[in-house]
Parts: structure tokens; sequence; C-alpha cells
């Protein structure tokens, strides 16, 4: 058989989508265990999902991540959903088995792995999750199915609040409670692990969440989802009253390892893939 110039097609769908980092550390996994795989940053507008997904099928790629605004509306265009995907009622990853696809939720399972590669015990513990978006949806239902005995979830918005401790009280073993954020809202003094699940910080953006610093300690760890910069202003806080801290470009790496993973078949040269995500950021 002669030489395939085909190569085996991944990428991201979203919008906006342009400062997606994702690219590096997937591509630099494809180059390091020598895979004929592209990862393809794809503008997809809001309303031309449906075509897109079924591009997927057309263009016989191996499968898609999906970020903003896509990973809730995705759902109707799979066969399949993994456990998980389907209590968390998102998915930001699809496997395209043979015209078939099936969707799974990495962002939750990234950063439980990155907690694991801090040595942050998860078992037992009480998780505080600032937000109640998609990031807070996975990473809430992650930590309850990973063995956190008890989630809070503080909220602006208290439908989502509300809904998403409900659903960890119902479909996970954890308990879990919503507290609403007013103003500058109070960390639980019982929290062992604080996850700040907002977009707060994210450049251009370099404010930190309106939370009452004060009442963070020593016994806490502080974890932030933002992964540029990665020592967000929270985290700055956080690490200057005492705390442990964990920054995003783990979570990232972790996802984008298990994507990795699902799409070739093969175990992702994790260490490559986050010093290529490391040095894209100067960190």
């Amino acid at each position: 058989m002669g030489k395939c110039y085909r190569a085996e097609l991944t990428g991201v769908f979203g919008c906006p989508v342009d400062d997606n980092p994702t690219v590096v550390l997937e591509e630099a996994g494809f180059k390091a265990l020598g895979l004929n795989y592209r990862y393809l940053t794809i503008k997809v507008e809001d309303g031309d999902l449906e075509v897109a997904m079924q591009a997927v099928r057309t263009f016989n790629m191996r499968g898609i991540n999906l970020t903003m605004p896509h990973k809730v509306k995705v759902l109707q265009y799979l066969d399949e959903l993994s456990p998980a995907a389907q209590i968390i009622g998102a998915v930001n990853t699809v496997v395209n088995n043979n015209g078939r696809l099936w969707g799974e939720n990495t962002d939750g399972k990234g950063f439980v792995a990155s907690l694991h590669d801090a040595e942050v015990a998860l078992s037992g513990k009480r998780v505080t999750i600032l937000g109640a978006g998609g990031a807070a949806r996975a990473i809430a239902v992650e930590c309850a199915l990973g063995g956190a005995a008890d989630v809070i979830i503080i909220n602006r918005n208290v439908e989502r609040g509300e809904e998403l401790a409900r659903l960890i009280a119902t479909k996970t073993p954890a308990s879990a409670r919503y507290i609403p954020w007013r103003g500058a809202a109070t960390i639980p003094r019982e929290t062992d692990i604080l996850v700040q699940a907002t977009n707060v910080g994210l450049i251009p953006d370099t404010g930190k969440p309106d939370i009452d610093y004060g009442s963070l300690h020593d016994g806490m760890v502080a974890c932030d989802v933002v992964f540029n910069p990665p020592l967000t202003g929270f985290l700055v806080e956080a690490a200057h009253r005492g705390l442990r801290t964990v920054n995003g470009l783990g979570m990232l790496v972790n996802q984008g390892a298990l994507n990795f993973t699902l799409w070739t078949g093969e175990p992702a040269p994790y260490k490559i893939m986050y010093d290529a995500l490391q040095a894209e950021f100067g960190a």
C-alpha cells in the first residue's frame, strides 16, 4: 500500500474561537507520537451548528471539540452520550465512530485530574464553586462523582444556581446546596477546595471575582479555571492569604489529553503537551 496523504481531522467549533489555544497542545501531541492527525480551529456561528456537525460525518473527521455557544445545543445532533455528559447536560468532545457521533464532557474530568496532579485529595472533601455555567456544571458533577462529600454552589443567577445544586443532590452521591451571590460573597469556612469557575480574570479582563477575601483561610485550596493568564488576580490574592493554589493550565491540558486518547487510542504525551501550552503563555 502506498503512502497515505489523508490526515485524520480533529478540531474545535466555537464562536468566538480565535483565542482558543487547544491546537497548540493537541498538535504538539500528534507530532510527538508521529501521528498523521490535524487539529483545526473553526469558527461556527450560532445557528450553523447543525450543518457543521453534518460536516463532521461528511469529512470523516475523527472528532471535534465544542466551545461556546455550542456545548448544550450539540446534544440534539449526537447519537450517544457518556453517563457524565448525560448528567451534566453539555458536551465538549465528540468522537466519530464510523458515522455514529458519541458525546463526552472532559472539562470536569480534566479538572479532577489536575487536582490529582497537584496531590489535592478529593474524597470526603467540601467543594465550593463560584459560578454555575458550563465549566462549573462539569466540575461540580465530576467532583461529586469523584468522591467529594459536599458541593456548594455560589452564583448570581438564583434559578441556575439552585438547578445545579439540585442536580448534584439528586444525580450524584454528594450532598449539595446553593448560596446566592449578593455583593462580596462570603466563602463558607468549612470549604476545603474553592473553585473559581467563572471567566473573570480571563485576558483582557484583569479583575477578580467579588468575594470577601477575608473569609479565605490557609486550610483551603484555591483553584481557577482561567488559564490565560495562568496566575490570575484571584490566585494571587489566595496565595497572599496562605492558600495552596492550582491554576487553569492543568485542567486545560488534562482535558486535552483525554480528548487526544479518545480520538487516537494512544496514551497522550502529557508533559510535551503541557510544556507546549506553558511556552505559549510564557508561564
